[in-house]
């Protein structure tokens, strides 16, 4: 069987079910619970993106998905808060469920929303992916999590640094003692883009110049075509903003490459399915 782990994460296959763990997270195992689902098999799709409803066969696989993933964390999934993602720069405070008997999923409440921070305790924050970023947030110090997606627009408008000025100005964070643990996601090797695209980043980027950098933004030698990498730019802007380079931490995962075991919008096509990334701040908290 195909093995993901690497010096940041370890591959964990538990009761027929596939994830990914951040080591620099599990040291914090009595505090948090997190993983990064893997395998096509699970699909955690809860609304179509064109908004139409999804057939009564795809929701009860999600919830399916949901259930085993969270059984393997020995997690309850109706502790599962969902986003409403729309590529917006929209992060939430969650403070409490709306559901008491099922997953809080397709919630009006979390529309157009691309991120979640809390403190508080069973709130099990979930983001999805096939292909955009996720990123996992922590904070020893005051026990803050946080979960966002973050695609090509989503980096475009910066949203991990709105998360961690919303995590320092909510809950009194220091960007020094956060986490961040970036997810598989599409990497530069497979993130084409046409010169519109091109020219959006390198304008908005202008502060870290990337048109200078080769390992950020690299032109196709036989088209005009520009692989960017967005994991890179997400990297340098959040240890600009405080974050310490030894926190934050990188699967260094593509999903194109891997696409055997993560979705992927860009090797799926029309029909992809999604992965998830969770966190709980569910353990007692031998600090308080």
């Amino acid at each position: 069987m195909k093995d993901l782990s690497n010096k940041n994460v370890i591959h964990i296959v538990k009761d027929g079910v596939q994830y990914l763990q951040f080591k620099k997270l599990l040291e914090y195992d009595n505090i948090i619970t997190h993983c990064y689902s893997l395998g096509t098999d699970l699909n955690f799709r809860t609304a179509k993106a064109d908004k139409q409803k999804l057939s009564k066969k795809e929701f009860e696989k999600s919830l399916e998905s949901y259930k085993k993933l969270c059984n393997s964390l020995n997690e309850d999934y109706i502790n599962i808060v969902k986003t409403n993602q729309n590529h917006t720069d929209n992060i939430k405070i969650v403070n409490k469920k709306f559901n008491n008997e099922f997953m809080d999923i397709n919630l009006e409440e979390y529309n157009d929303t691309d991120g979640f921070i809390t403190n508080k305790k069973n709130l099990i924050l979930s983001t999805t992916n096939a292909d955009c970023i996720l990123m996992l947030f922590f904070d020893p110090i005051t026990k803050t999590i946080a979960n966002i997606h973050s695609g090509w627009k989503g980096t475009l408008q910066r949203i991990s640094i709105k998360t961690i000025k919303k995590m320092k100005k909510e809950f009194g964070c220091n960007p020094q003692n956060i986490i961040c643990c970036i997810c598989p996601s599409i990497r530069k090797c497979h993130f084409e883009v046409d010169k519109d695209v091109k020219d959006m980043f390198e304008k908005e980027f202008k502060d870290i110049k990337i048109s200078e950098s080769i390992d950020i933004i690299e032109k196709q030698k036989d088209k005009e075509k520009w692989n960017i990498d967005t994991v890179l730019i997400n990297r340098i802007i959040l240890k600009k903003n405080g974050l310490k380079d030894e926190n934050i931490i990188d699967s260094g995962i593509c999903s194109v490459c891997n696409s055997d075991l993560i979705h992927s919008y860009r090797v799926e096509k029309q029909g992809y399915g999604l992965s998830t990334a969770l966190i709980d701040r569910n353990k007692i908290d031998i600090y308080i």
